[in-house]
C-alpha cells in the first residue's frame, strides 16, 4: 500500500519538475529501491558502486551531479560521507513531503 501511494506522488511530482531527467529517475529508483529493501528506515547508508551499477549510470560526475540535485529538488536528503570507510547516507523522504510544495528555504545547504 505505502509503495503504491509513494510511486503515484513520486510520479506527480516528477512531472511537475522541469529539471527531472532519466538519470536522475533512474537514480531515485535505486535509492527507493534500497530504502525497499531496508523497510523504509532512514537512513539509509549508499555505496557510490552499487547505486551507479543499479541505476546504470557509468559516470562518477552524472552521479554526483544527480545525486546533488535529487537533494536540492527535496526529493532526498543526501548527507555525504568523505571518509572511505563509511559510507554516505540518504533519507527518503515519505509521500508527504513529496506532495506538499517546496521552496528553497525548506532545505539545508
Amino acid at each position: 500500500m505505502y509503495y503504491n501511494k509513494h510511486l503515484t506522488a513520486l510520479f506527480e511530482r516528477i512531472l511537475k519538475e522541469e529539471s527531472i531527467r532519466p538519470t536522475h529517475i533512474c537514480l531515485y529508483f535505486s535509492l527507493f529501491q534500497l530504502w525497499n529493501f531496508n523497510r523504509y528506515k532512514n537512513p539509509i547508508s549508499i555505496s557510490r558502486e552499487e547505486l551507479m551499477r543499479i541505476s546504470k549510470i557509468n559516470s562518477f560526475a552524472t552521479y554526483h551531479k544527480c545525486l546533488k540535485e535529487l537533494h536540492q529538488l527535496g526529493f532526498i536528503f543526501y548527507e555525504p560521507s568523505y571518509n572511505p570507510f563509511k559510507g554516505s547516507c540518504v533519507t527518503m523522504y515519505g509521500v508527504e513531503e513529496l506532495v506538499k510544495p517546496i521552496s528553497k528555504n525548506d532545505f539545508p545547504q
